[in-house]
């Protein structure tokens, strides 16, 4: 009876397992997995954290400072004044509660509270330029495994077509018929079939390792995917692709912030040229023993005036200018690399919608010519050539036919990268 019931378990869980990896996954869900799960999305996750992190410290010298501090002394020295081999002990004890406060600072404080938000904003930035990269990697993946298995189907229906040939010629050989040239080339063809049928295996296998690894989950077991069904979507005037792409790019956005980061780390550099005023002012208790018993408080106003620092603050504002040319030349390249990469995917979507209509017409007229040379083989009048012809330009067509479609999915898809878009 137990094992009788372990075997139903047992079943159960295997037809659950297997539900389990036929399940379908959607572009959306892959997209999502890359974006959440894959190393560099992570690590661009931590950085703009840290860069949080980094702004509430800036703002902290805006806050007075409160410590408490307490010690106790007691100690022996020699005093020639009492006398010759005089000494005397003395014990003191103190604590007290101690507050400082930067009153002015002529925009040390301001520039580097400002300057670290911008870096905040930054790493922002470039946090959401991580998740669409993620997004890219997965669709261009996702788009290579369905027109890989769409090729396999295409080299399965091949290589059975080509067979059934070679079935043919042998058979028409055998009742003299035809030659013997007939069955060699009829089977040379078929071994031509096989082999690309184990290519086009291998790159699916391949595509989708690919897609495993851009979802952030190399090591997970392989389920069948969604096919697209929304049309692709109107293609835009192409002055407005990069209109909008200058203005939303999140590349060109992260350097707008380091640029401007920049600039406040400048003015912050050449304030340490100017004076700092601060207060100070603490309370608490003092005596010559420990704890101690008698109240002392102190407070007072500083001024700090910067005459010599061996030419660091000179330095630092050279130092600052320089990232400051450096960030507005990086955004001057971004704007030709984004601009690039906009008008390439926008060539590229136009170009291979328009092979999509070319091809589907090539396709359809060699699956014709395909039907024809087989039927005239078929009933004895066609030659082993004009059927081996009509066999490869088929499935060239449909080959051109598979990958004008996913060109077109994937060049829109480095489109909407340029654009901003997740």
């Amino acid at each position: 009876m137990n094992a009788a019931r372990f075997a139903l378990i047992a079943a159960f869980a295997a037809l659950a397992a297997g539900a389990r990896a036929a399940e379908i996954l959607t572009l959306d869900e892959a997209v999502a997995a890359g974006r959440e799960n894959h190393p560099r999305a992570s690590a661009a996750r931590a950085a703009a954290d840290g860069a949080r992190a980094r702004a509430l410290q800036a703002y902290s010298a805006y806050y007075p400072q409160i410590s408490i501090a307490a010690d106790w002394t007691r100690s022996r020295a020699f005093y020639p004044i009492l006398g010759a081999g005089a000494a005397k002990e003395t014990e003191v004890g103190s604590a007290s509660l101690q507050l400082r406060q930067t009153l002015y600072d002529f925009g040390r404080t301001s520039g580097a509270a400002k300057a670290a938000r911008l870096n905040r904003a930054a790493a922002e930035q470039a946090h959401a330029a991580a998740r669409q990269d993620a997004a890219l990697r997965v669709k261009e993946a996702y788009y290579l495994v369905l027109a890989a298995e769409k090729q396999v189907v295409a080299e399965r229906e091949t290589a059975a077509a080509r067979e059934e040939v070679f079935r043919q010629a042998r058979g028409y050989f055998d009742e003299g018929v035809r030659s013997k040239l007939d069955v060699s080339r009829a089977e040379a063809g078929l071994h031509a079939a096989n082999t690309a049928l184990i290519r086009a295996e291998n790159n699916r296998d391949l595509a989708r390792v690919e897609l495993a690894s851009s979802m952030g989950r190399p090591d997970t077991e392989p389920r069948p995917l969604a096919e697209p069904t929304a049309p692709l979507p109107e293609l835009p005037d192409r002055a407005e692709a990069r209109r909008r792409a200058l203005a939303d790019n999140a590349d060109i956005r992260r350097l707008d912030s380091q640029r401007d980061a920049a600039q406040a780390g400048a003015r912050a550099a050449r304030s340490d040229y100017l004076p700092v005023l601060s207060g100070a002012a603490s309370a608490g208790r003092a005596d010559g023993s420990f704890p101690p018993g008698g109240s002392v408080w102190s407070a007072g106003i500083g001024l700090s005036v910067p005459l010599f620092s061996g030419f660091s603050t000179r330095e630092k504002a050279r130092e600052a200018d320089a990232a400051l040319r450096a960030v507005s030349a990086e955004r001057e390249d971004m704007e030709l690399i984004v601009g690039k990469e906009v008008d390439a995917a926008w060539l590229a979507v136009r170009e291979a919608s328009a092979r999509m209509d070319s091809t589907g017409k090539q396709e359809q007229s060699a699956r014709e010519s395909r039907t024809l040379a087989s039927a005239r083989y078929r009933e004895g009048v066609g030659i082993i050539i004009e059927i081996a012809d009509a066999q490869a330009s088929a499935i060239d067509a449909e080959t051109a036919r598979i990958q004008a479609a996913y060109d077109a999915r994937i060049a829109r898809a480095r489109l909407e990268r340029a654009l901003g878009k997740e």
